[in-house]
């Protein structure tokens, strides 16, 4: 007796303690996932619920970037932030009027209260680091000095002071289109606050109180908008589980209605959607008791298991309908049908597994817990299918099923036709008679997809997952409208550590010091070479730990010896100490008026990208403060000429009443700086576009010294993943695609066969991505993540379609006499599927979250082109190919054809290939060697093989 027949006697014989037993077993994995999130302090000892929406997870924790960005941040205490906007257009000066200016200034001492205290530490909004109008300076020329003033310290009472807040405000080139608008001809239109976080996963607590606080405004003409990449990323967390608990069951729902359409029995239909609800649960409390946190990526496997779960159990119930009336006997009915289909279902989830396993060899840690767990549930479901299945129509009453069925005309052994079988009858002449003409407009679709295909536009950003009219996709067109745009990225510029080396430095320092003492004998010529010499001794005398300690040393020494010393001496004392500071800047490197001019053309390549708004630089700082320093003109908004005046514009900028913010810009020893990109896209194509100008840049223009320049920023982030994400999915997907070719030949024991199978799931694919790039659809992470539900829904009605269609040939001698019955029964579960999963999920259009939408269109297309290419242009190759395909006298195995073991040996060899070219150092070209090398050597020995005694074929 075969393994599925055993298996199925043994699931009708103990029905009841399988069914039970099945159903128990994961309401208990069910409790151990959720018990600890219900009752923490109990169950300590498991993993309870964790929750990830961070698209920085994407990237393993070691990744350079991530680690780069987080010590960046560290170095120049940076934080993620909350971008708020306040816009009135109908008022002649735009927000700056008295009414809108107060809420303005309310918002922001609210904004102040968004502080809690959690596990003993102060989380929230970073008050200190607040920008809005009452929590920054403004910067006028004083009397030899500069003055530094509050903007706005409360709301004005009248016009004219809103009025003049605005026009001070916009001559600080700082605040000018980040935090006051300039656009158009009507400036100080909108307002734009910029909250830092303490944590980022705050923003959505943040977004809500801050909506909470806007709805207690009077009504008026101003308009409030929130966005910035940490809200949109915390809300689609947060939206993204709520559409989960409505997507799914609403699927479920539809499918339901059309498996009643066409089984007509409720009693019947329910074990295909308990199939799939314990696939999802065993899949999720997996996940969970295993520590993994629900991320965006495994959120979505619910979505992903179910179809696939209901394929399998749409076939049997299919052909259940089917045969029943034949026998009216559920056993023996059950048993034949598990019989017939037991290795196509087999095979199906095999390969449907294979193609999501696979995306365990991507490099994104979210997409390889994805893989591996959808894949885990897919064979669960499989089991399930196997054993639950054929047990729980032992439930069901011989009376119950006594109109079940087809119709069967017992005399004539027909089965009365419906609306479907006589569709499918037609489809089956179509494709048999035309069959030339169905390859001709198979090869010209395959050509249109290759074109549409080269227009992919690989993309994403994380607000654009929310629908064109939801709050944060509108803000984000809105003020990106008015401001220099709301997405950050920061560049990062370092001269690196300087290595302390004291006898060098010493020694560079005297031969330096010898020389000035040169250039000022025509000032002090009794004094100079004296004083100076006496210096460089100094220097080679001094014993110092580091850098700092050897130059205060020296300016300490320098400075005491000028008040007693007399005449000229005195005075070359002075300049002594005057050289020693100099000396110590030189190794300052942000005080080099030709690295801070190089700062500005930085800022001029980025703003002629078209895509940043903006930047703001440790030079904005320098030439602002000389600006007024000054004479408060235009002509003086420029980098000064020497160290001692960038110094002296820094020590005054240290005067105001947010010194702190110079080292948002740049560290204490000034060798490394940062400048503040803001972009008005956060498309990644976009924050691409404007790194390669840079990179092209500074390869054609090298900074006046040594300087590394390296991004870091959200926006960035975003770039490498899904740079890593599109890579890791090619490379997952070739290889998923050996591993099925092989399961096909295996399973047909024909290379031939298995190139058959393959060419719906190949065609689906091109015409899939081909549509994409045609429709001008970017080439996301939910696109990307869906080859592998293609691979296995294209490659399922394939195997059904094949391993039928073969086994009634043998019955009826020619592909033409098989037609009939081929688009008989298997014909009809394969288009109730198409019908069933792709109406099923169609009910994800109506999901606010544009991910969830993109999987309902995708599905539907998926199920909609595979089934058509494998009901119409399947029969129309099996025709040409008949003579090569159905060959009368077979070898005992697939060894023991020199062909199909020669491909299939490359096969496996280029996939070996694939999947350990990531993890070993080798380049390509040694991989590709190693391969020509093993592909002969497997040749031969399949050559072998097949001349074994074994192989002699038998007629």
């Amino acid at each position: 007796m075969k393994f599925s027949s055993r298996l199925t006697e043994l699931s009708v014989s103990h029905y009841k303690p399988i069914a039970f037993g099945l159903v128990a077993v994961m309401l208990c994995i069910a409790l151990v996932a959720a018990l600890p999130s219900v009752f923490p302090g109990v169950f300590r000892f498991l993993n309870p619920v964790q929750v990830d929406t961070d698209p920085e997870n994407m990237l393993g924790a070691d990744e350079h970037v991530r680690v780069f960005h987080h010590e960046m941040k560290e170095k120049f205490s940076l934080n993620d932030m909350v971008v708020v906007g306040v816009v009135n257009d109908t008022h002649p000066e735009g927000v700056f009027n008295p009414e809108s200016l107060k809420n303005v200034y309310e918002l922001a001492e609210f904004a102040k209260t968004l502080r809690w205290t959690e596990h003993g530490k102060e989380i929230g909004v970073i008050e200190v680091d607040l920008i809005a109008p009452s929590e920054v300076d403004n910067i006028e020329p004083g009397e030899g000095m500069i003055k530094f003033e509050w903007l706005m310290r409360q709301p004005p009472e009248t016009q004219e002071k809103a009025t003049e807040i605005r026009d001070k405000a916009l001559r600080i080139p700082f605040l000018r289109d980040t935090l006051v608008s300039s656009v158009g001809d009507k400036p100080g239109m909108a307002v734009c606050l910029y909250l830092p976080l303490t944590s980022k996963d705050l923003s959505y607590r943040v977004y809500s109180a801050l909506n909470d606080k806007i709805a207690t405004f009077p009504k008026n003409n101003d308009k409030f908008y929130i966005t910035g990449l940490p809200v949109a990323e915390d809300t689609f967390g947060v939206e993204m589980f709520i559409q989960m608990a409505i997507s799914a069951p609403a699927a479920m729902v539809v499918i339901f209605i059309l498996m009643l359409f066409f089984f007509h029995k409720l009693v019947l239909i329910v074990s295909p959607l308990i199939v799939a609800l314990l696939s999802v649960i065993f899949t999720m409390g997996a996940l969970i008791i295993a520590g993994f946190p629900i991320h965006i990526m495994s959120s979505m496997i619910p979505i992903f298991i179910m179809p696939i779960a209901v394929l399998d159990s749409i076939h049997i119930i299919s052909e259940f309908f089917d045969r029943y009336q034949q026998t009216k006997d559920k056993v023996q009915t059950i048993e034949t049908v598990i019989d017939e289909l037991f290795m196509p279902m087999l095979y199906t989830s095999l390969t449907s597994a294979a193609g999501f396993a696979s995306l365990a060899m991507t490099p994104i840690p979210p997409v390889q817990v994805f893989g591996v767990f959808v894949a885990v549930g897919i064979l669960m479901a499989w089991i399930l299918t196997i054993v639950f299945i054929p047990a729980y129509v032992m439930f069901i009453p011989a009376e119950t099923l006594e109109n079940f069925g087809a119709v069967h005309d017992h005399e004539k052994g027909e089965t009365h036709a419906g609306i479907i079988d006589i569709f499918l009858g037609w489809v089956g002449k179509f494709a048999y008679k035309w069959a030339m003409g169905i390859l001709t407009l198979a090869g010209i679709l395959i050509l249109i997809a290759g074109y549409g295909i080269s227009l992919i536009n690989i993309n994403d950003n994380p607000v654009k997952w929310f629908t064109p009219s939801h709050p944060i996709r509108v803000a984000d067109k809105e003020l990106n409208k008015y401001f220099a745009g709301t997405y950050m990225a920061y560049l990062g510029l370092s001269a690196g550590e300087e290595a302390w080396e004291p006898e060098k430095t010493a020694t560079e320092f005297a031969n330096a010091a010898k020389k000035r003492g040169q250039e000022l004998t025509a000032d002090f010529p009794e004094a100079s070479v004296m004083v100076f010499n006496e210096l460089a001794v100094m220097a080679k005398k001094t014993q110092a730990e580091n850098k700092d300690e050897f130059f205060d040393k020296l300016s300490e020494a320098a400075g005491d010896k000028s008040p007693t010393a007399e005449g000229e001496a005195s005075f070359a004392w002075d300049e002594a100490a005057l050289f020693v500071d100099q000396q110590r800047q030189k190794g300052e490197i942000f005080k080099n008026p030709e690295v801070l001019n190089y700062l500005v053309s930085l800022d001029e390549v980025m703003r002629d990208t078209g895509i940043v708004g903006k930047s703001n630089s440790l030079a904005d700082v320098v030439r602002t403060v000389h600006r007024d320093l000054l004479s408060g003109k235009a002509e003086d908004y420029r980098i000064p000429d020497n160290h001692r005046m960038v110094a002296e514009c820094l020590i005054q900028y240290q005067n105001s009443h947010r010194p702190h913010d110079l080292w948002h810009f740049v560290t204490p020893d000034y060798r490394t700086s940062s400048l503040w990109v803001q972009l008005k896209s956060g498309d990644n194509n976009q924050m691409q576009k404007v790194v390669d100008a840079v990179d092209d840049f500074v390869q054609k223009n090298p900074p006046p010294m040594s300087l590394k320049h390296e991004w870091f920023g959200l926006t960035y982030i975003n770039v490498i993943w899904q740079d890593k994400m599109v890579t890791g999915m090619l490379e997952a997907f070739g290889g998923s695609f050996l591993v099925v070719f092989l399961l096909m030949t295996i399973l047909f024991r024909s290379a031939l066969w298995g190139f058959l199978s393959m060419i719906p799931l190949t065609i689906t694919i091109a015409l899939i991505y081909g549509i994409v790039g045609i429709v001008g659809k970017d080439y996301d992470m939910p696109v990307a993540v869906l080859s592998s539900l293609t691979l296995g829904l294209a490659i399922d009605f394939a195997i059904h379609f094949l391993a039928r269609s073969r086994a009634m040939y043998w019955e009826h001698g020619s592909w033409e006499k098989s037609i009939p019955t081929v688009f008989g029964e298997p014909a009809r579960a394969i288009t109730r599927n198409i019908v069933v999963i792709a109406a099923g999920f169609l009910p994800l259009l109506m999901a606010p979250l544009v991910p969830y939408k993109t999987v309902g269109v995708l599905l539907a297309t998926i199920l909609l082109i595979s089934g058509i290419t494998t009901l119409v242009l399947l029969p129309a190759l099996i025709r040409v190919l008949e003579k090569r395909l159905f060959v009368r006298e077979e070898p005992m195995d697939a060894s023991c054809n020199c062909f199909t073991c020669g491909i299939s040996a490359f096969a496996a060899v280029a996939f070996i290939i694939l999947s350990i070219a990531p993890y070993v150092p080798w380049k390509w070209t040694t991989l590709t060697f190693i391969g020509i090398g093993i592909v002969p050597v497997a040749a031969v020995i399949c050559g072998a093989l097949s001349r074994r005694e074994k192989c002699k074929i038998n007629s």
